[in-house]
């Protein structure tokens, strides 16, 4: 049987997992747009609106800390598959849920299901030669914007003309093609690690206690994804809303504005070999910083608004990138484990923003949001630069 260790990653096989990456994301933020929709149809009272993103969030932060460890113990084919069955599933239970409570759980088992990714990228970490290590991200990184991003266009066309329901059944059945794809295309590997599932957990807290630049960069990814939800998770609220009174598509459309994103992750990783991940990342986040301000200034502008997203996308996954280097150097034969951690911070982070970003927008308005965004954005740039990372 072949395995990860007798080979090097091809470019075919890198796009196939770029695009498995970018069909599961996708999953996790096609409800954004949605929330008034979705709130419309059920009869929801708005202060419970803000728990439909952020189910899949905490669901998807669940299944990095329990299940993204077994990567370094099973073969991730094998928990590939499972986890596709998983999504194709939860995404029906979205697609028939009849009330709230339904829809939260099924959401929720979204989250799970989408933890492929986080199966797929460090796959692509251990079949990369160090040299092109930050290429072999940076691409893998760009799946991820491309799902994150054109997910809401996709989801508001698709709920304009067919209901927000059909968007999931839709999902489905990418899911369920994805999945069959990555059974036939994908390598076995040999598990690096051989521990029982408590002490694999365990070694997680070990990592964290150990590791500082894990922390660090834990804490920081945190931050900036927790400004980047609470933005995503309300501006459908905002443009639905007058003076814009945007359909849902339209507000769809702004992914498009948004996939800039896809250009930062791509540049991010040019630079991060030639610079280093902590200058990088420096940039990064003070864009994430500016794009507030600008998003604040377009209150009512959408020529303004657009130029602040695009900052703010920019930012976030200029950001990433570098950082996700950093977090693989962390220890060879823990890379499942260490991704982990640092995603389960990733993903509170921004289950986290979108609640309370939903809060925000509905007690304080628009520049309450964006001074909600701001403070985070600065408080990681602060903590950044107080580090001396390398």
């Amino acid at each position: 049987m072949e395995t990860t260790q007798s080979k090097t990653i091809s470019q075919k096989l890198l796009f196939i997992m770029a695009v498995a990456i970018a069909a599961t994301a996708a999953n996790l933020y096609y409800n954004q747009p949605l929330i008034p929709s979705i709130g419309k149809s059920l009869g929801l009272n708005k202060n419970l609106l803000g728990f439909i993103p952020s189910a899949s969030q905490i669901g998807y932060a669940v299944a990095i800390l329990l299940i993204s460890p077994l990567g370094d113990v099973m073969d991730r084919k094998r928990v590939i598959r499972n986890l596709s069955i998983i999504l194709v599933f939860a995404l029906i239970g979205v697609y028939f849920a009849p009330n709230f409570f339904i829809l939260i759980t099924a959401t929720f088992a979204v989250g799970l299901g989408a933890n492929i990714t986080q199966q797929l990228i460090p796959l692509g970490i251990s079949l990369s030669s160090p040299e092109n290590k930050g290429k072999v991200v940076a691409t893998l990184m760009t799946g991820l914007t491309t799902g994150i991003l054109l997910s809401r266009t996709l989801s508001g066309f698709m709920a304009e003309h067919f209901g927000w329901r059909a968007v999931f059944l839709g999902a489905a059945i990418i899911a369920a093609i994805i999945g069959i794809v990555l059974h036939y295309v994908l390598p076995s590997n040999i598990p690096t690690a051989d521990l029982k599932y408590t002490k694999l957990l365990g070694s997680m807290f070990t990592l964290i206690k150990t590791k500082p630049l894990l922390r660090q960069a834990a804490f920081v990814g945190a931050l900036w994804f927790a400004a980047f939800n609470a933005l995503w998770a309300t501006v459908a609220i905002h443009m639905m809303d007058k003076p814009f009174s945007y359909s849902v598509q339209q507000v769809g459309l702004l992914g498009f504005v948004g996939a800039s994103g896809i250009f930062g992750a791509k540049l991010a990783g040019k630079w991060v070999d030639k610079i280093g991940a902590n200058k990088v990342m420096m940039f990064s986040i003070g864009t994430v910083l500016l794009s507030f301000v600008v998003l604040a200034l377009g209150k009512d502008n959408i020529i303004i608004l657009c130029i602040g997203i695009i900052l703010l996308d920019l930012g976030v996954f200029g950001s990433q990138v570098p950082n996700q280097v950093r977090v693989f150097s962390v220890d060879i034969n823990a890379q499942s484990r260490a991704n982990a951690v640092y995603m389960l911070f990733y993903y509170i982070g921004a289950a986290a923003g979108s609640a309370v970003g939903v809060s925000v927008i509905s007690k304080f308005g628009w520049y309450g949001l964006t001074g909600f965004g701001f403070t985070l954005a600065i408080t990681a740039f602060i903590f950044h630069i107080s580090r001396k990372n390398r």
